[in-house]
């Protein structure tokens, strides 16, 4: 099993394979068609993450000790986002969660290359999730 940081460090290698910045783009918007769609019933106001230029969903469940994930998004490149949060925090313990280093969206790239509405959507998009995991935290 991974840890956070493991997963973190993949996520990193994946996309320094891309040299081009609209690659890396694609590559991000790839990982967001990929998350399971979410129910239009768990698209409601208090699974919405305010402060994001688009409309951003997510919910979280708790089962065998972990943190499930599921989230949504009206944009494309939003619900990539969430799903980079999504791939390495999903199916991890809600202390794991909350005392994640989440500095490796900063190595990412993205926020120099989205505008300052979306690069802050990041920070909320981090913080939503960890507030979910400490609903869960004993």
């Amino acid at each position: 099993m991974s840890t956070i940081a493991e997963k973190q460090e993949n996520l990193l290698e994946e996309l320094s394979l891309f040299q081009d910045w609209t690659e890396r783009y694609e590559y991000v918007i790839g990982l967001g068609k990929s998350l399971p769609p979410m129910a239009e019933s768990e698209k409601s106001a208090d699974h919405l993450i305010k402060g994001c230029q688009s409309q951003v969903w997510l919910d979280a469940s708790f089962e065998n000790g972990k943190v499930h994930y599921v989230a949504d998004s009206d944009s494309l490149i939003t619900k990539g986002m969430i799903a980079l949060f999504i791939r390495v925090l999903n199916e991890e313990t809600p202390d794991a969660i909350l005392t994640a280093n989440m500095d490796f969206i900063e190595k990412t790239g993205l926020k120099e290359h989205l505008a300052p509405t979306r690069a802050n959507a990041l920070n909320l998009m981090a913080t939503q999730m960890k507030q979910r995991a400490l609903a869960f935290s004993s």
